[in-house]
């Protein structure tokens, strides 16, 4: 077992009801906000790099020029 674990165990015998159930609730969400920000590479992106499906390539990146604006932060 880890030290941090370790530490862990021996601080929550120790430890208040309350602060054992906040703390638990901390945890877990801790736990949800790593699995649903995990970053990506890229790379299911460039699976797709210079592989343009039909006829209207200059049609539609004349409308993205056309409607770009000033990025507002």
């Amino acid at each position: 077992m880890s030290l941090v674990k370790d530490e862990l165990l021996r601080t929550i015998e120790i430890a208040p009801e309350a602060a054992i159930e906040q703390t638990l609730i901390y945890l877990k969400s801790l736990l949800q906000s790593h699995s649903s920000l995990r970053l990506g590479s890229g790379r299911s992106l460039l699976r797709h790099a210079e592989k343009w499906q039909g006829d209207d390539f200059e049609t539609c990146l004349r409308s993205v020029y056309d409607t770009r604006t000033e990025a507002q932060f």
